[in-house]
């Protein structure tokens, strides 16, 4: 249960800032947009604040901001169309109700002769009873009405496509700029609240059954030299106790003002066939806000190289599905991350959001690399490729993605349950 819960906050987590960020910048933008959704599937849970519908839905699978201008709009009314008009006290369409009309008694009918939802907001047409072609001006933030759902109407201006390259760019790279900021967040939290370790020659925390501790070694014994060889580094100190084990080595250590010689044995341990020495002591930590925002830094630095370092191999060295984990796999990861303690479990979730904004920025079909590819090419061109074709290419990179999905969740589950 432990292992769901923690799974279920981590991805959550994840998909929500990234998503967030796409909602943030759509809407500083001006984009409608009209769902933000954790989960695909079958509703959960719904919330509706001013324009937006704010979901959680069924399979925990990723996400998406659902923006005016990139599905089909609302129900096409044509000319001859019968709509039932309710209008504000200046005379404006507030709401246009498609059927079920005799559930509004003070509405008023209109036979359509024309429709302008996009740009002019102008509906003309003969009002029932009466000859005349009148022209209704249409609000910005109209509601259309059909089987009883409302759905409020999206002028251009408040369409993706409207924006200018700039905006729309900054819209999509959001997401995986989000995940980027996450991880740094969560980084410098675990710099806070664990501490950062320090690279001096002092002695940090000590493991009650080491040798450091049974020799009368302290936390805070700052280590002038050991064996007669000065050490100016937790490195140095490190690698010294690293090729002694076994051996009686004698710490010159300065307590309380006070200088003492302590000799200790290091431990002889095996670490990949080969044999070195511990001690049982950690290296010095320190808990500073500075030292925690440089943590989280070279720590989200460090972690996107080592994955660039990692996609970089899969090019270069074969591709295998086995390289790959999808949700079942990143669950039995989890699984065994959360055995280690919340800071380790925390690391863990820092990494996986690297992850997911790096794969959201390839430049595949589907992804938010791929739209920005498109984008490239809109700039280079002067003008943004067809919409039909460029949704075309995003479809099939969808249902690819979908099958490699498939696939890959098979080829875990054939790994740890089969």
């Amino acid at each position: 249960m432990e292992t769901i819960i923690a799974f279920i906050i981590i991805f959550g987590a994840l998909v929500f800032f990234h998503e967030l960020g796409h909602l943030f910048f759509a809407k500083r933008a001006g984009i409608l947009c009209r769902e933000f959704a954790i989960g695909f599937g079958p509703k959960v849970f719904t919330y509706k604040k001013k324009e937006t519908l704010y979901t959680i839905r069924l399979l925990p699978l990723g996400g998406y901001v659902r923006m005016a201008g990139e599905d089909a709009e609302s129900a096409e009314i044509k000319p001859g169309y019968r709509v039932g008009l309710l209008m504000d006290e200046e005379e404006t369409v507030q709401k246009i109700i498609i059927n079920n009309k005799d559930k509004y008694p003070d509405i008023r009918l209109v036979e359509v002769e024309s429709i302008d939802l996009d740009h002019k907001l102008l509906l003309t047409g003969y009002e029932e009873g009466q000859e005349e072609l009148k022209t209704f001006k249409i609000s910005h933030e109209a509601i259309m009405v059909e089987d009883g759902t409302e759905n409020q109407i999206a002028p251009y201006d408040r369409q993706f496509a409207s924006k200018s390259l700039g905006h729309r760019t900054m819209t999509i790279f959001a997401g995986p700029m989000m995940n980027f900021i996450l991880a740094f967040v969560i980084f410098v939290l675990i710099g806070l609240f664990q501490g950062v370790a320090v690279d001096e020659p002092r002695v940090g925390e000590l493991t009650k059954d080491g040798t450091a501790a049974e020799a009368g070694l302290k936390s805070g014994d700052m280590i002038q030299s050991i064996d007669g060889t000065e050490v100016a580094s937790w490195q140095d100190v490190q690698q010294t106790i690293q090729k002694n084990p076994g051996n009686e080595i004698d710490f010159i250590v300065e307590r309380d003002g006070k200088t003492m010689t302590i000799p200790v044995v290091p431990e002889e341990v095996d670490r990949d066939g080969e044999k070195i020495g511990i001690i049982g002591v950690y290296a010095p930590i320190e808990k500073a806000p500075l030292k925690a925002l440089e943590y989280g830094a070279t720590e989200t630095y460090f972690w996107t190289k080592q994955i660039f370092v990692i996609l970089g191999q899969i090019v270069t060295g074969g591709f295998s599905v086995d390289m790959l984990s999808g949700p079942v796999g990143i669950y039995k990861s989890t699984e065994e991350v959360a055995k280690q303690g919340l800071f380790t479990l925390m690391r863990w979730a820092g990494l996986l959001s690297i992850n997911l904004g790096i794969m959201n920025l390839l430049p595949l079909p589907a992804l938010d690399g791929g739209r920005l590819l498109f984008f490239a090419v809109e700039l280079l061109r002067g003008k943004p490729i067809d919409r039909q074709k460029e949704g075309i290419v995003h479809f099939i990179g969808f249902a690819l993605l979908m099958l490699l999905m498939i696939v890959v969740t098979w080829n875990d589950i054939q790994r740890f349950f089969l």
